[in-house]
């Protein structure tokens, strides 16, 4: 099975660019689209982290 930031990448990277600009999740009543959720996740930021554990816990990714 692949690690988190792994299969984030995966589905990221067959992502068209105007579905990167959408928003996908709300982390502490912010919205956060799949470009900020790869910034984070790639920068190991906690931010990162909390979109991380979401996408995986809703089984996006």
């Amino acid at each position: 099975m692949l690690e988190g930031k792994d299969r984030f990448l995966k589905v990221y990277s067959n992502l068209s660019m105007d579905i990167r600009r959408e928003i996908i999740i709300l982390v502490d009543n912010k919205p956060i689209s799949w470009n900020v959720a790869f910034e984070e996740i790639e920068k190991e930021t906690n931010l990162g982290k909390k979109i991380l554990k979401n996408l995986i816990e809703l089984e996006f990714i």
